[in-house]
């Protein structure tokens, strides 16, 4: 079987920092409310899902505090949080994942986080070079395993320094929850490739991708060790792909050139990431060369930090799209569009399909009919579905 054969592992993502319809602009927004990202969760729990991702930065919700109220709501959706090292001791988040795994009964994943803006990391109490930080990391993440898999742990190293360290109840999964980490740079490889189950990479062409791909697995090779992978996107799926392109425009069509300007200096005033450079430059600022490979659009990028592209076009495009990252390796998805509530059921009743995952009532096993042909009929009093005549 081909990797673009098999079923791929696709989660969503939860706007904890607010949603829009427009990026760039203060129109159809929508505040982080708890009763909305309740919504975005519980409909991708519906609609088959795997999971969802749920960022960390000041301008967002907890991530932990705010899985533990979705884990409430929802049934079988894991939730992919971030661990941030240096913002609390290994101790204590090994307590915030073992109770997290448990009141979800083993739905959690942990996305590593290491890097970002130095300023928002001084005003965390981080203050370290850019490759520094991946060296405590990796000390921070000594503790937490021997922690998560023996209950205790003391450790004297350079950054962290933990006294008979103990964690109180074990997780749910064992020895610990899957580790997730995306990072460009060699020293954010480097460390990933000796901690991680699955390495994340952004949106990138396929050639970047596939790149980044080996050097990862060479990296892995070196120390013995198998990773996994996964690609960050934002999706614009329509039917046609007329359709998904003018949808592309109309995302962006509120979007002047000072905003940009403006977004595109803060990205590089603040940030020491090499993913966010990367990414910067696909579009290099500019909203007339955004398709920067075969239906991958970096609109997004032109005012998003982080994940910028997205891939553009109809479902059987799109599919194409995606089973070409497959071909490199890539097996888990982590899609987004906006607004993510609307856009989860489009990718899922458009996409899924063409992917070969599960609609909404295959997984809860629930039939719609008795296998004849129906069409929609409006909603009313008189019935929803009629049976075609002559079918």
């Amino acid at each position: 079987m081909s990797a673009s054969s098999k079923p791929i592992d696709f989660l969503w993502f939860i706007p904890t920092s607010g949603d829009g319809a427009y990026l760039g602009s203060g129109e159809l927004t929508r505040a982080p409310d708890i009763g909305y990202m309740t919504q975005i969760a519980q409909a991708a729990d519906r609609l088959g899902y795997s999971g969802v991702l749920l960022p960390t930065g000041v301008a967002c919700e907890e991530s932990f505090v705010t899985a533990a109220a979705l884990s409430a709501k929802t049934e079988k959706l894991r939730f992919l949080v971030a661990i941030r090292p240096g913002t609390a001791s290994p101790a204590y988040y090994a307590r915030l994942t073992t109770t997290l795994d448990r009141i979800s009964n083993g739905r959690v994943l942990l996305n590593i986080v290491v890097g970002g803006s130095p300023g928002e990391l001084a005003g965390d109490g981080i203050h370290l070079e850019h490759d520094e930080r991946y060296a405590h990391a990796d000390e921070f993440f000594t503790v937490w395993e021997e922690l998560l898999e023996k209950g205790i742990a003391s450790f004297d190293g350079k950054y962290i320094k933990a006294t008979n360290a103990q964690l109180g109840f074990p997780s749910v999964q064992t020895p610990r929850p899957p580790l997730y980490f995306g990072g460009s740079s060699d020293a954010g490889i480097d460390f990933s490739v000796g901690r991680v189950d699955k390495y994340l990479t952004w949106g990138e062409p396929p050639a970047q991708v596939g790149e980044k791909i080996e050097r990862v697995r060479t990296a892995a090779a070196k120390k013995g060790r198998d990773v996994s992978f996964g690609i960050r996107l934002h999706f614009i799926v329509r039917e046609t792909d007329e359709e998904a392109w003018a949808a592309a425009d109309r995302l962006i069509s509120k979007l002047d050139d000072a905003t940009i300007e403006e977004a595109q200096q803060r990205f590089a005033r603040q940030s020491d990431s090499v993913g966010q450079a990367r990414m910067a430059a696909l579009h290099g600022g500019r909203r007339d060369k955004l398709e920067v490979s075969p239906n991958l659009w970096a609109g997004v990028g032109l005012v998003r930090a982080g994940a910028g592209t997205a891939l553009v076009g109809s479902p059987k495009t799109v599919a194409a799209r995606l089973r070409e990252y497959q071909d490199l390796g890539i097996e888990t998805v982590i899609g987004s569009g906006y607004p993510h509530l609307e856009e989860a059921y489009r990718v899922a009743e458009l996409l899924f399909p063409e992917l070969g995952l599960e609609r909404q009532e295959q997984r809860h096993g629930l039939k719609s009919d008795f296998g004849r042909h129906r069409v929609f009929g409006g909603g009313s009093h008189g019935g929803n579905l009629k049976v075609v005549s002559g079918s």
